[in-house]
């Protein structure tokens, strides 16, 4: 597969990526709130907290997105292994970190709160650990990304 079909698919994943945490974060989780409150009334007063919460921690992701999409665009134009690259998915690294760590600190607090219910806060650590795997693989990839463009970088001096 060549530079540019490899970045028109990565484009391409990007942009349903998006779309998908939209649908979810904007329709599907108001939805599944609203189901639980009309379910359980007494739950009605932890409805808007969570939805924030939840609104809260699409943040790093769509942050995530649009350097994944500057990658992309950098592939497309062969520059791969570059410095800004190298940088780009550090910050992805750091922002599946924070993310993890927010979905963590959000579920803690409202578990203190009495806002949530303990088997929530196990299912939340799933989603913790998915973001710190995803953080270190991000973090591996820009070291790599790092020396090779190091690497390019000293052949292109030497004659």
């Amino acid at each position: 597969m060549d530079q540019v079909r490899l970045s028109r698919w990565l484009k391409a994943i990007i942009i349903g990526t998006g779309i998908c945490g939209t649908v979810i974060y904007f329709l599907v989780f108001p939805m599944i709130g609203k189901d639980i409150v009309s379910d359980y009334p007494e739950f009605h007063s932890w409805y808007w907290p969570w939805l924030i919460f939840l609104w809260i921690t699409a943040v790093p992701c769509y942050i995530a997105l649009v350097s994944g999409w500057k990658i992309a665009a950098d592939i497309g134009r062969d520059r791969s292994f570059s410095f800004e690259n190298a940088k780009r998915l550090k910050l992805i690294s750091i922002l599946a970190a924070a993310d993890a760590i927010l979905v963590f600190a959000g579920n803690l607090i409202f578990l203190f709160l009495n806002m949530s219910h303990p088997s929530v806060f196990l299912m939340a650590l799933l989603v913790v650990f998915g973001g710190i795997v995803l953080s270190v693989v991000f973090a591996a990839l820009s070291h790599m990304v790092l020396k090779a463009a190091k690497l390019r970088e000293e052949n292109e001096l030497t004659i």
